[in-house]
């Protein structure tokens, strides 16, 4: 280490793996506007940041595979993040939050305030397990959302409040992949819907299924809007992480419709 640098913490680097889940690869520089806000919240350069960001791609197994290796000079540093991150994904994603939060000086609370309306009068653990659900829940939405580069993989649609980060293994059916971005799809209202339900599905190949139900209803106008044209096309692929085919086997097997 040079003299007058300092080491950076193990909360330093949990923002900067926070970051790093929610932008695309391609964002990663010292320019990036999310970049500089943390650069600015942890008292580091931008560049420095940019590095860190990269780091983390050099331990991201997807771009291994794809014989990108990020800047591999801080591996060390932070290949225990990744695997904490790899290992317990719900904890440390709650952790990094409330690290960000502390940081900006609010509380988790307030900070998430939209989505923890309700939870004002909740108590202990359970208050503390409904917190904890909805804010990694709305990470996992920054997440996919960066992942399908902010458009429903189905519409192309680009209007962030009508996205939503589809379960492709529902939520409460394993919590273990719950928060992996391989297990999420970027999609528009109507289809997070119909594919939450059932109605429609994904194949191996990327390819939209309709389920027997929706074809019942091939007579009705909002059935050639809205469903006729996704037989035979698939979705639109997303920056990295792609859906993992063994969770797209579980949704066609446990929630589609057939």
């Amino acid at each position: 280490m040079k003299q007058g640098q300092r080491l950076w913490t193990r909360e330093e680097l949990i923002l900067a793996l926070n970051l790093y889940l929610k932008l695309p690869f391609g964002k990663l520089d010292a320019r990036t506007p999310e970049v500089i806000q943390l650069a600015k919240i942890i008292d580091r350069t931008n560049g420095s940041v940019s590095m860190r960001l990269n780091n983390f791609a050099s331990v991201d197994p997807y771009h291994q595979q794809r014989g990108i290796g990020g800047l591999p000079g801080g591996i060390k540093q932070v290949q225990p993040i990744w695997d904490e991150f790899i290992n317990n994904k719900e904890e440390l994603i709650f952790e990094s939050e409330k690290i960000l939060a502390s940081k900006e000086k609010i509380s988790i609370e307030k900070k998430y305030s939209e989505i923890l309306k309700g939870t004002e009068h909740l108590k202990g653990e359970y208050k503390l397990r409904e917190v904890k659900t909805r804010v990694n829940q709305d990470v996992f939405r920054d997440m996919v959302l960066a992942n399908y580069d902010g458009k429903c993989a189905i519409t192309g649609i680009d209007i962030t409040p009508l996205l939503k980060a589809s379960h492709i293994v529902p939520w409460a059916k394993n919590e273990i992949e719950r928060l992996n971005p391989e297990n999420g799809i970027c999609l528009s209202a109507l289809y997070d819907c119909a594919y939450d339900k059932g109605f429609i599905s994904i194949n191996k190949k990327f390819e939209i299924i309709l389920s027997t139900e929706i074809k019942k209803k091939g007579k009705q106008d909002y059935y050639s809007k809205h469903f006729a044209g996704l037989i035979g096309s698939k979705i639109q692929m997303p920056k990295k992480y792609i859906p993992n085919k063994e969770f797209l086997d579980y949704h066609l097997d446990k929630v589609f419709k057939g």
